[in-house]
């Protein structure tokens, strides 16, 4: 009698769930599921161990899926079926938090974890690159000024890094870049090649007028083999800078810190990638990290609240905690101390300001 009490109660407890999708502690996973960014994968990951070796709770489980794929996954729904958080190299966007409310994600803690840049590398058996953003966004835009002058645009003709800047090496440009998904891709083409874009005024006077018509310019990569997407592991990346001197990898800035042994960073600016520099607002291509938090899911999968005390510690994410060993530009100690409090109070985003 008491088996069938018990196999009954379950049974009802699974109809719950599957009926409301709500998540309760019977029915709840006992690890911490977590996806999103390549860039904030290997800071997520050391937290992970370092969470899982010292508490009595399972090593969170962390897949990269790109910043879009990962906020995809996230706002699908409320349920053990779905992540508990998501990486993201870049700020959410008003339409992924209105797509997580309709799928009733409608409380989301915003945890802002540090910066980082993002680096153009290439192998360390060729000659530093010495970049503008204009040169980056000539070089990869589809479209790009007439050559000939005027307020005119044109199919990127430019095959060599001589063809768009005399002063650079007569090498075919090529780049080994994150696909569409990536919030590196989405911050690069925002922060290097619309920084490109803006030194041509006729362009720049564009975004008033047309702001469509100027994003399309300024955002969209050129597709005749110049630029290769290269997926989500960055790690990839680097090991095809180092059998191909020629080609430049783009990725965050940790990567580069990682591998200074194979690969060296352009100058974009006249400023090269250096932890000094990013930290300082000096390297012109830098960009703040995330992850994103369902409430609804604190205190039912366990360690939750465990893993977010441990990522917004001094001793993890200080000027001197082991993430920026690992390469993390930490932030000012007002903003830890801000998102710190965020976590401690779970306060939770509704519209962005």
């Amino acid at each position: 009698m008491v088996k069938k009490t018990v196999l009954l109660a379950t049974a009802l407890v699974l109809v719950f769930v599957v009926s409301t999708g709500v998540v309760n502690a019977q029915s709840a996973r006992d690890y911490i599921s977590i996806v999103g960014s390549s860039t904030v994968y290997p800071f997520a990951t050391v937290v992970a161990e370092q969470f899982g070796k010292t508490t009595r709770y399972k090593t969170p489980k962390i897949e990269s899926t790109g910043s879009g794929g990962g906020l995809k996954l996230f706002c699908a729904g409320v349920g053990v079926e779905h992540p508990d958080i998501t990486n993201a190299s870049r700020r959410i966007k008003q339409s992924e938090i209105d797509k997580c409310r309709n799928n009733g994600v409608t409380e989301i803690v915003e945890v802002k974890i540090g910066y980082d840049g993002i680096v153009l590398a290439n192998s360390k058996k060729a000659k530093p690159m010495k970049l503008s953003r204009k040169d980056i966004f000539l070089a990869l835009a589809k479209e790009v000024p007439d050559p000939r002058g005027g307020e005119k645009l044109v199919v990127n003709p430019y095959r060599t890094w001589k063809d768009v800047n005399p002063s650079l090496p007569n090498i075919k440009i090529e780049f080994l870049g994150p696909p569409p998904t990536s919030g590196t891709r989405d911050a690069f083409v925002e922060l290097a090649m619309e920084g490109g874009a803006k030194k041509f005024g006729w362009i720049k006077a564009m975004k008033k007028k047309d702001k469509k018509r100027y994003k399309a310019i300024a955002h969209t990569i050129r597709e005749d083999g110049a630029y290769v997407e290269a997926g989500e592991n960055d790690n990839l990346i680097v090991q095809k800078l180092a059998a191909n001197p020629n080609a430049i990898g783009i990725f965050g800035f940790s990567f580069l810190d990682q591998n200074t042994d194979k690969i060296q960073g352009s100058f974009v600016d006249g400023v090269q990638p250096a932890f000094e520099a990013i930290a300082a607002g000096d390297y012109p291509v830098s960009r703040p990290l995330f992850f994103y938090v369902k409430k609804a899911h604190i205190g039912v999968i366990p360690g939750m609240e465990g893993y977010l005390s441990e990522f917004t510690s001094e001793k993890a994410w200080g000027p001197d905690g082991y993430l920026a060993d690992k390469g993390m530009i930490p932030m000012p100690d007002a903003e830890r101390h801000k998102y710190r409090a965020d976590v401690t109070k779970l306060r939770v985003i509704t519209a962005l300001k």
